[in-house]
């Protein structure tokens, strides 16, 4: 019989290509251990990003090639997954509590940002992250409806606030200080500064993500957050029309011009199926997102169907990934959730927790 070496099990582990992270997982560093006992093999492979709904099938995977390997009879795969904090914009700093923030943006309004924003960021909880969501829209906010959260903040340390938590997502909106119907007269300074303090003045819980619902277009709002946020990574979200896209094409320019990098795109509204035949209709046209996606050689992370259920369903305070988690919709939320913390995973990581902090003194 064969002796089976770890350069053997390796060999075999990277012949499968892991569909999220688009490379074998010892290229991307997942393979945290080998133990071999004669034709018994375990394998450790620890994922930089949550993958609840897909556990079982990567262990499968993984097991499947291993026993391709000449003398292997018996495999034993462990899988799990440890969030670090990524690199933000140059001269910025992570917010405390805070390992990674992604901004989730459009160039335009009308394109269901705010709704895929809180269900991506329920989709990564399902996944098995810790989780929060911070409404960006001052004039417009949102989330305190679609969360079907009611009520005020309390107010910690030194008028630090208190995050409002639904459905284990722990959140924060101008909504929760002011009355729903209260109009917003600010400008642009004011809004920045009141963001500013809703993102630091907030006891934010060891969040391994932060997702931002930016507030739609890119103005001098959306540029000036975008430059003062530490980001992580951004989404954009748009509908297959020409005219979204065309908006949409901005929103990411104006991420790259303030170096943060785009995680892929979210195709809303894709195609509509008729509740009552079937039928399917491409209402906002077709392939708008795939193309602009091939156009900037960015990932498209998932296109979602124009679906009565998804508004409903946020206009009732109960968004689709917890209001109906076993529908194709949900599905789709959380396949996009891993595909952009995966994608986030292998950007560059954030070494300045490892560092001592250097203070002078006068003796």
């Amino acid at each position: 019989m064969a002796e089976v070496t770890k350069e053997l099990v390796e060999a075999a582990i990277k012949g499968y290509l892991e569909p999220h992270l688009q490379r074998d997982l010892v290229a991307a560093g997942a393979i945290k251990g080998i133990a071999i006992e004669g034709d018994q093999v375990r394998v450790t492979v620890v994922l930089g990003f949550p993958a609840n709904g897909i556990r079982e099938s990567l262990a499968e995977a993984v097991k499947a090639q291993v026993l391709t390997v000449s003398g292997v009879t018996e495999v034993a795969v462990d899988v799990s997954w440890k969030i670090v904090a990524h690199g933000v914009q140059k001269a910025l700093k992570p917010i405390d509590q805070v390992k990674n923030i992604i901004a989730v943006a459009s160039g335009k309004g009308g394109v269901g940002k705010s709704t895929t924003a809180v269900n991506l960021a329920l989709a990564l909880i399902a996944e098995g992250a810790q989780v929060g969501l911070l409404d960006a829209d001052i004039y417009g906010p949102s989330q305190p409806r679609m969360l079907g959260i009611t009520g005020k903040p309390e107010f910690g340390e030194n008028n630090t606030l208190e995050p409002m938590v639904a459905y284990g997502l722990q959140a924060m909106s101008i909504g929760f200080l002011i009355d729903e119907e209260t109009p917003m007269i600010w400008r642009g300074p004011m809004v920045t500064q009141a963001l500013e303090q809703l993102l630091n003045d907030t006891n934010w819980a060891d969040l391994d993500y932060l997702v931002i619902d930016l507030p739609p277009g890119t103005g001098d709002t959306q540029l000036t957050l975008a430059q003062k946020v530490p980001v992580s990574g951004a989404v954009i979200v748009t509908t297959p029309q020409d005219i979204a896209l065309l908006d949409a094409r901005k929103g990411l320019k104006m991420f790259q011009k303030v170096q943060v990098p785009v995680l892929g795109i979210v195709e809303n509204m894709a195609i509509h199926i008729c509740s009552k035949c079937g039928n399917e209709e491409f209402i906002f046209g077709s392939g708008g997102g795939q193309s602009m996606s091939d156009q900037y050689e960015i990932d498209l992370l998932g296109s979602l169907p124009l679906d009565i259920h998804i508004r409903e369903e946020t206009d009732n305070g109960k968004p689709t990934v917890v209001a109906q988690p076993d529908s194709r919709a949900t599905a789709i939320y959380r396949e996009i959730a891993r595909r952009t913390a995966a994608k986030l995973s292998l950007t560059a990581k954030d070494y300045a927790a490892k560092f001592p902090r250097i203070v002078i003194q006068n003796n």
